[in-house]
């Protein structure tokens, strides 16, 4: 078929995200306001997506519908989609794994092992950033970590807001930088950016917006003493630094998993902890944990190629681009886009796998490096998402304590000044690589 054949929507071509959009956050947030258990499991995202897909596949009638199947199949499938559902799989796999041999176990007693009494809510934040890096997700650290920080706080008589906002800006710390996170993972896919590069840009935006937050921590916490607490064992926690390091390293991220897999293993039967099928199961378990959002990213990007086939993408590109004069303001528009869609659909994967594609448009026009891209979207999806009342990390905190999501997020310390990092950080144009530098230089000069 002729391309001057082929219509172009532009923003009505993204209708099929729209209708997915307002299924999926729109069935949860009528089920929240009833009060109904897991509200946006009432209409699940995979199947909103599904009919967002037929919807998309409407557009262009004159085109077959074969040739728009084929198209949808192209995107949901290449090869860095494909990268991404394996190393979520291995991710999950590797989870499930060290914990069944007991290892988030022992990460968790290792950190509350070490904790001051007078340091108490800081100390809580930082066993936070750790486990989450450590684990890789801020759902699973907010859900072993809250009855602990929430029971010691009650006893101690502390600011329990205060303290369930250490452990909810703990979480997302790790979340936003560990290797084994879905938010990492999809950042650095989708921008084209090496895993170990986004985390070092990450690593300096968001450490020093945690020591301040520590700092604050610290001034408004009070003092108390953590009751007993479990015994440790070093060797479980092994995996989890060598899967930190040798991926700092540079090593292929899925190697590095399969790796940690299989020390789990050996320690895990070698120590008795758990037996060989226990540890099949774990495996097999966390990876079936991952199955919907590997779902999600292959469907998400189905539907993004057609969109882009559609001229939604050139469209949103365009609009974008005659407002930017910038590279200042393309990364300005590249971080509120996934921060609103973060806290829009209450997930900050599928927020993050749907502006990656249009963000890395926009850093080849303005220069802006794949790695300072996923650093920017993963940064903004996870600051939104971590002060919305409809968080599931915030609706389990809410739910173990008598208090308001507003009387959390006032003390949301680490989130607010981790996005005035990142913010200072466009602002003053920091970050910038070598080639972007002289790229900017050479410009300069011929203007």
């Amino acid at each position: 078929m002729n391309e001057n054949e082929i219509k172009k929507y532009g923003f009505s071509a993204f209708f099929p995200l729209l209708v997915f959009l307002g299924l999926y956050v729109g069935c949860g947030l009528v089920f929240t306001s009833m009060g109904v258990d897991g509200p946006f499991k009432q209409f699940p995202r995979h199947v909103a997506l599904i009919v967002g897909v037929g919807v998309a596949l409407i557009y262009n009638r004159k085109v077959p519908m074969t040739k728009k199947v084929d198209l949808f199949c192209e995107n949901a499938g290449n090869s860095g989609v494909m990268m991404i559902v394996l190393i979520y799989l291995l991710a999950g796999g590797f989870q499930g794994a060290a914990a069944v041999m007991g290892g988030k176990e022992s990460v968790i007693n290792m950190g509350l092992t070490f904790i001051p009494g007078f340091l108490l809510v800081p100390g809580v934040f930082m066993m936070c950033c750790f486990i989450s890096t450590a684990i890789g997700t801020s759902m699973g650290t907010i859900a072993a970590m809250a009855p602990i920080a929430v029971g010691v706080a009650q006893t101690a008589n502390l600011n329990i807001p205060l303290t369930c906002a250490a452990v909810i800006g703990g979480a997302y710390f790790g979340d936003n930088l560990s290797m084994i996170s879905d938010t990492t993972i999809a950042a650095a896919k989708g921008c084209g950016s090496e895993m170990k590069d986004k985390f070092k840009m990450n690593f300096f935006i968001a450490v020093p917006a945690a020591i301040v937050a520590c700092i604050l921590f610290g001034a408004l916490g009070g003092a108390a003493q953590i009751g007993d607490v479990g015994a440790f064992n070093i060797i479980r926690v092994a995996p989890y630094i060598v899967v930190l390091i040798t991926a700092l390293m540079g090593f292929n991220v899925a190697v590095v998993l399969f790796i940690g897999i299989i020390m789990t293993g050996v320690i895990g039967l070698v120590g008795g902890t758990c037996t060989f099928f226990e540890w099949v199961q774990a495996i097999g378990s966390g990876m079936e944990d991952m199955f919907s959002i590997s779902i999600v990213a292959v469907l998400v990007s189905g539907i993004i190629g057609l969109i882009r086939f559609n001229g939604g993408v050139d469209w949103i590109v365009n609009k974008a681009t005659a407002r930017i004069r910038s590279r200042r303001s393309a990364e300005y528009v590249i971080s509120l886009l996934s921060g609103v869609l973060s806290a829009a659909l209450v997930n900050n994967t599928i927020a993050i796998i749907i502006s990656a594609p249009i963000a890395k448009i926009l850093g080849g026009k303005y220069n802006i490096a794949p790695k300072r891209l996923a650093s920017l979207i993963d940064i903004f999806a996870c600051a939104f998402l971590s002060i919305m009342p409809h968080d599931g990390g915030m609706l389990i905190m809410t739910g173990l304590v008598d208090v308001s999501p507003v009387s959390i997020i006032r003390y949301s310390f680490y989130t607010f000044t981790l996005i005035i990092a990142a913010c200072v950080t466009i602002q003053l144009g920091l970050f910038k690589t070598k080639d972007e530098k002289e790229r900017l230089k050479s410009e300069s000069e011929n203007a």
